[in-house]
């Protein structure tokens, strides 16, 4: 009897236990919007600074909207999920919110009502940041413009609705804690650190996931997905053909693109945007600390002198292809040499699909590289053999696996 009493109650006790800690956040008391002049100019310099290394305008502002209104969708395995109005209008955004609501936000993932926020906001980072920076970019976003737009609604299915088994993911994925300084390497890399695993929140796409989306801690900045498009490695064996140095990762991360590695797309795209408009002392220390965590890759086998082709593939690359990567055209014309493209030689070609179907275009009020997408030139079966003559001309490496699925996927992204 008493084992059955024990086998009842302690799953009980442990039910008990969790909601009582899902269900503890309180609600933090609404305060007036703080005066703009309350401010210190110093913070807000620093916030704004701030923002743009966490790319806070990227997921918190929607296309065409307006800046940190909210809006934007981020894809995640489960549904989407809407980023938030962070203007501080007092009603739709965040405007009501206390310094202490804004920290508990960015270190613990808990909103001022008190209600667990998902993952997608990438808190499991930002908890490390130190007072001093939570507070400039608290100063920063207070002093914007307000915006009077409410929250879209997340799309997601009905149990993932119910914000209190989001403690649930905290209990088994997510560790409190600030950065701490390492005193055996130099200021210039402890910073990049900081900027890597903290604001920058590198891993949130060049980390893999475990079954609860949770990131993987035993291989950390090794590689991921993000947005349909793969994040590769930046720690460990490098996916780069030719060896990165501080100097070609600086440029890639404040310009966008290398011309020995390729052009940022996809989600990174307006990481070197945002990075471009910071002082270049921050993607150089980021630049500093990953080459500290970055192997070689090995040298790679040379590409078949004649690889087998259809002509009329062949006849296709030439048309279409040829005339930009062949390193005849300058300056953003100049297509990138695929016999050193990160894609042409990584694991699997989502990447290369995308870039073939969508293009590489300069995000809005910027300049850089451009390529045209292919999208409404090219049927699916084209751009599969585009992309298997692509691999097998310019590296040695076997065919692409499953080229179908990767190019179908990249079809339904431009829908």
């Amino acid at each position: 009897m008493r084992r059955l009493t024990v086998a009842i109650s302690l799953p009980l006790l442990l039910l008990g236990g969790f909601l009582l800690y899902a269900l503890s956040p309180r609600e933090i008391d609404a305060i007036a919007p703080p005066d703009r002049t309350s401010f210190s100019p110093i913070a807000v310099e620093r916030g704004q600074r701030l923002a743009l290394l966490g790319n806070c305008n990227t997921c918190h502002t929607s296309e065409g909207g307006r800046p940190y209104a909210g809006g934007y969708g981020v894809e995640t395995p489960f549904g989407t999920i809407y980023g938030t109005n962070i203007t501080p209008d007092p009603e739709t955004g965040i405007g009501a919110w206390s310094l202490e609501a804004f920290d508990r936000s960015m270190r613990q993932g808990i909103d001022r009502e008190g209600r667990h926020l998902y993952p997608a906001f990438p808190y499991d980072h930002f908890t490390t940041i130190s007072d001093g920076d939570v507070g400039a970019l608290y100063a920063f976003l207070m002093t914007r413009e307000p915006v009077r737009q409410p929250t879209r609604e997340n799309d997601l299915p009905l149990p993932l609705r119910f914000r209190p088994l989001l403690a649930g993911w905290k209990l088994l994925a997510f560790r409190e804690g600030r950065f701490e300084p390492d005193a055996d390497v130099t200021r210039e890399v402890d910073y990049g650190r900081y900027l890597v695993e903290g604001l920058g929140h590198c891993g949130a796409c060049h980390t893999p996931r475990n079954l609860i989306q949770g990131e993987r801690r035993d291989a950390p900045l090794r590689g991921g997905l993000s947005a349909g498009w793969t994040a590769p490695a930046i720690a460990g064996e490098a996916a780069a053909v030719v060896p990165w140095t501080q100097d070609t990762l600086e440029t890639y991360l404040r310009d966008g693109f290398d011309p020995e590695h390729g052009a940022g797309s996809g989600p990174m795209q307006p990481v070197g945007v945002n990075l471009a408009r910071t002082p270049r002392e921050d993607a150089r220390a980021m630049a500093a600390y990953l080459m500290t965590v970055l192997e070689p890759r090995p040298a790679l086998p040379p590409p078949a002198p004649n690889p087998a082709v259809d002509a009329s593939t062949a006849a296709l690359f030439a048309g279409a292809c040829l005339s930009c990567h062949d390193g005849s055209l300058g300056g953003g014309a100049r297509g990138m040499p695929l016999d050193t493209s990160t894609a042409v030689h990584a694991n699997d070609p989502r990447n290369l699909a995308n870039i073939v179907m969508m293009g590489r275009q300069p995000l809005p009020g910027t300049v850089g590289s451009y390529m045209p997408g292919f999208a409404d030139l090219l049927v699916d079966q084209q751009i599969e053999d585009l992309i298997a003559y692509v691999r097998a001309r310019y590296s040695g490496l076997p065919p692409f696996g499953d080229v179908s699925s990767a190019v179908r996927d990249a079809r339904e992204a431009t829908r």
